[in-house]
């Protein structure tokens, strides 16, 4: 089974997000992507998190794993501490070169968090959870939900 990595990254008031126009369906979700075949979760989570936004994170903790349907699989989901610097897509990244194409436009930006709620998200389940643990605080032990669709 497919596995990826996300990054819940918060600056200010502000969530680290890519928001997507694919082919006309435009969306929100968090950064990152797919682990490569012997990466770590971790090793992985860095890598996705500077070539979609040329930026570093620092002190990364599991706090969700969200099983979703193929082809996404397995979900790491990663509190990270916020660096430095604005999100801006690699010029080395896939997602750059896709881009340029015009059709399916990827574009890391910071989204108010009170804006969170309004947006198209992928997951809604996840949408729900990022909405709860901001205002409430993170779990301390990682959270396994589901999203697949029956």
């Amino acid at each position: 089974m497919k596995q990826a990595v996300r990054a819940i990254v918060i600056n200010k008031d502000k969530l680290l997000v890519m928001k997507r126009n694919k082919f006309g369906h435009e969306y929100y979700t968090l950064i990152g992507g797919h682990v490569e075949l012997g990466e770590s979760v971790e090793v992985a989570l860095h890598r996705e998190v500077h070539e979609e936004t040329m930026m570093d994170i620092a002190n990364p903790r599991l706090v969700y794993i969200e099983s979703a349907s193929a082809p996404y699989g397995d979900q790491y989901i990663f509190l990270c501490d916020y660096v430095t610097g604005d999100p801006v897509l690699s010029p080395e990244a896939d997602e750059r070169q896709i881009s340029a194409l015009g059709d399916n436009i990827y574009q890391p930006m910071w989204l108010p968090i009170d804006k969170l709620a309004s947006v198209p998200f992928r997951s809604d389940k996840l949408q729900k959870r990022l909405i709860k643990h901001i205002a409430d605080g993170f779990p301390d032990m990682p959270e396994h939900f589901s999203s697949r669709i029956s």
